[in-house]
């Protein structure tokens, strides 16, 4: 009986699970891509710093403001998860795998784990409360 209990709760709370992991994805992706607004040009030589040429510096910024606002509604959640964990890893490997430096090897795993939780919602959908509805 409480082991049924236990699982009906879990089963209750697995609902909100999908929300409260876009929530905290778009809690990293819009005011990231939002402050960069604020100095496109220092990021543009940021990226160049990876290798990636300035120009890119625009679609990287619209793409993680529209990535964050993605998850937030769960609008094409999953192709948006999709495209956030190849950002995720693209971005780990040109700027923070650095093994001789402890911080960006754990920013470097931070990046991993990001893509993971993309991943995730990729596989499974955005859930019941989303505008996706899957």
């Amino acid at each position: 009986m409480v082991r049924a209990q236990t699982e009906e709760n879990m089963l209750h709370l697995t609902r909100f699970a999908p929300l409260a992991a876009r929530i905290l994805l778009a809690a990293m992706f819009l005011p990231a891509g939002l402050a960069k607004l604020g100095d496109v040009g220092g990021f543009a030589a940021y990226m160049a710093s990876g290798g990636v040429p300035g120009l890119f510096a625009w679609p990287a910024i619209i793409f993680e403001i529209a990535l964050g606002a993605a998850m937030l509604l769960g609008f094409q959640a999953r192709w948006m998860a999709l495209a956030g964990a190849g950002f995720c890893l693209l971005a780990g490997l040109l700027y923070h795998f650095v093994p001789a430096d402890p911080m960006q090897m754990t920013m470097f795993f931070k990046n991993l784990g990001v893509a993971a939780g993309f991943l995730m919602i990729f596989a499974h959908g955005a859930g019941p409360l989303a505008v996706d509805r899957a």
